[in-house]
């Protein structure tokens, strides 16, 4: 067994691997793209530099595909910890730059196996009549990584990768889950460098700073776990992964579970404990909430918390999210809850990869999607491929109902005949819990849209926009966006119909639209109202004075006032919607309430009923004692015949 046998030269390694677990973490979502590349080669490597760049923790995966020759990779050099998977592949460059990756979760893996892919990562010169690699992937520097929770490991078609050959990868994957491991051979002559001789023989690349670092294998036979030595005294604490630099919880190079303001714990502190005063549970003045590996104080304000202190992307089934105090929390539904229907990339619909006909049917009645909403080519047109035939543009009106989108809504195209994305246009909120490439809400490439028509959006949580290339789109103008992101995020309007083309062709806001914007032609569109707002359509006027339906002011809205309310010509009418809010009654008035007539043998409690009569001003008086059946005056007198003639005998 080729071991690194210094403890004090692992301990060297270890310390300078854990370099900055000092500095502040920055946690990404990661992506879940596979082998998709996106866009051009261009703009696929700018966007995994916008994804990556600064990144500490993943909380998805780990993909870096399609990347081009002599393109700089510094962006990847933060990442310390994975929580899927992490793929390399199809990539032409020499060297990856990976020595702080210290520990993959693997949490969801790659064809259900893998944690860590490296495959076709090479450049071959076609016009050669003999096999000629001209370029590709050499050194793979993954000197941090001592550790893969789950699952196994593929090296496939990387013919100039050197000294992977050498890693002895029973010291990073866990042996007793019996991961897959596949490497197939080199046959192409590579020129490689040997590893180090301090390495004993176990390198990523060449270099002493290159060995492989052993954190299980050279363990004393005390060691529950990981280690920093072949010493007793070199354990790691059984909350460590991937190594440690000290025996104590705090000496972690990362948590295998929890980490709690740098201490790795098993649990986060618990939202209530017991009160040994009260004998009873409390709130805990300490409580914290589970973030991926992480305890925090709150959650991500897009995210959900649940009952046991959670950050979640959505609530499990039979329970629904509530607001309180400010904060999305999930709660179980009283009866059936409001129909919320998986979207592209979670729960049924994980593995797709659009809305197409072979799910859309799924999207009847919802009023919220949990995920992603993306409608591109495969939704209309199809993919033989996979036996799916074109999608009814007609089944885009499922969509009319919906209120909420946890995660994005992506628009790569859209059918020639529809103007706008009015399907959408009671879509409230898009929550931004899973993004498209970092974005919340793309429309991208769609030559016919003329308007958005998201007349209902108030508010995305969390992601950036980006509206660019739609030709023929007008009412773009910037002063939306702000307004609607929570979180400060990048804008991207470009390449759309210009102002003054919009102008020509009269497709600008109606003139009841403040300077805010609109999201299309008339004054159902405006952002906000010049005047007022009946039922989201600016008006000049509410009808206050005369005009039907009547109405009243509440907070420059027109409200419809109550049908009990008495309407009078060049008379205020109402203050507001209910009954209690009229100036004067049509009929009767029971105490604050417009009534047709005063209450009837209403039960009050289960043995009591009531019943009034109406006075001279039309107010409900009660019935006297004795008038079991209804009055229709004050006292004895007053009480229905038939009660009368009880009171004579």
């Amino acid at each position: 067994m080729r071991l690194v046998g210094n403890g004090l030269t692992l301990l060297a390694v270890l310390l300078r691997i854990c370099g900055s677990l000092t500095v502040k973490e920055k946690v990404c979502k990661g992506t879940s793209n596979q082998l998709a590349l996106l866009g051009t080669y261009d703009e696929h490597y700018d966007n995994l530099v916008r994804v990556y760049t600064n990144c500490t923790v993943l909380l998805e995966n780990l993909e870096v595909t399609y990347i081009q020759q002599h393109r700089d990779l510094s962006f990847l050099s933060s990442v310390r910890e994975v929580g899927g998977y992490v793929l390399i592949a199809i990539n032409k460059v020499d060297t990856f730059p990976l020595a702080n990756l210290r520990l993959i979760r693997g949490h969801t893996l790659y064809d259900k196996k893998y944690a860590l892919v490296v495959m076709a990562n090479y450049d071959k010169n076609n016009t050669s009549e003999t096999l000629n690699y001209t370029s590709g992937l050499r050194q793979l520097e993954l000197t941090g990584l001592t550790e893969i929770m789950k699952g196994g490991v593929k090296f496939a078609n990387n013919p100039l990768l050197c000294n992977v050959e050498t890693i002895q990868w029973s010291d990073i994957v866990d042996q007793s889950t019996h991961p897959t491991m596949q490497f197939m051979n080199q046959t192409f002559p590579r020129n490689c460098g040997n590893c180090d001789p301090s390495c004993n023989g176990s390198c990523w690349t060449a270099g002493p700073q290159h060995c492989q670092t052993f954190t299980k294998l050279v363990c004393a036979g005390q060691c529950s776990g990981r280690c920093r030595g072949p010493k007793p005294k070199d354990c790691c604490n059984e909350q460590c992964a991937a190594g440690c630099t000290g025996p104590s919880a705090t000496q972690c190079l990362v948590c295998k579970t929890f980490s709690d303001d740098g201490v790795c714990k098993e649990n986060c502190p618990r939202l209530m404990i017991y009160d040994p005063t009260l004998h009873q549970l409390a709130p805990n003045p300490n409580a914290k909430y589970s973030f991926g590996s992480a305890c925090v104080k709150s959650c991500p304000y897009h995210y959900v918390v649940t009952d046991d202190g959670a950050c979640v992307r959505s609530c499990s089934a039979g329970s629904r999210e509530v607001k309180e105090n400010g904060v999305q929390h999930c709660k179980k539904c009283d009866g059936p809850c409001p129909k919320a229907c998986d979207g592209v990339g979670v729960g049924s619909l994980q593995g797709a990869i659009s809305i197409n006909a072979s799910n859309i049917e799924s999207f009847r009645n919802c009023t919220k999607i949990n995920g992603g909403v993306p409608l591109n080519a495969i939704t209309f047109s199809g993919d033989k491929y996979d036996n799916i035939p074109p999608m009814d543009p007609a089944k885009l009106e499922y969509f009319r109902t919906v209120k909420e989108i946890t995660g994005y809504l992506f628009i790569h195209q859209w059918p020639e005949n529809m103007s706008s994305l009015a399907v959408f246009e009671n879509l409230e909120i898009i929550r931004g819990r899973h993004t498209h490439n970092q974005y919340s809400l793309a429309v991208v490439r769609a030559p016919h849209l003329r308007w958005l028509g998201l007349r209902s959006l108030k508010e995305i949580s969390a992601g950036k926009v980006i509206i660019k290339q739609n030709p023929l789109l007008c009412y773009t103008g910037p002063h939306r966006w702000a307004r609607l992101l929570h979180a400060s995020g990048e804008t991207v309007i470009v390449n759309n119909s210009n102002q003054t083309t919009c102008e020509i062709q009269n497709q600008t806001c109606d003139p009841e639209c403040t300077d805010a914007g609109c999201w299309g032609p008339g004054p159902d569109m405006c952002i906000s109202c010049l005047h007022f707002n009946r039922r989201g359509r600016c008006v000049v006027l509410c009808n206050l004075l005369e005009g039907e339906p009547r109405e009243g002011l509440v907070n420059s809205s027109c409200v419809q006032c109550h049908p009990e309310c008495l309407a009078k010509s060049g008379t205020p009418t109402c203050h507001g919607q209910g009954p209690d809010q009229c100036f004067e009654c049509a009929h009767s008035k029971d105490g604050p309430h417009c009534v047709s007539r005063c209450p009837h043998e209403v039960p009050v409690d289960g043995e009591t009923v009531i019943s009034k009569y109406a006075d001279a001003q039309g107010l409900c008086q009660p019935c006297h004692q004795n008038c079991t059946q209804g009055c229709s005056g004050p006292g004895p007198a007053g009480c229905h015949r038939s009660d009368r003639i009880l009171l004579i005998f």
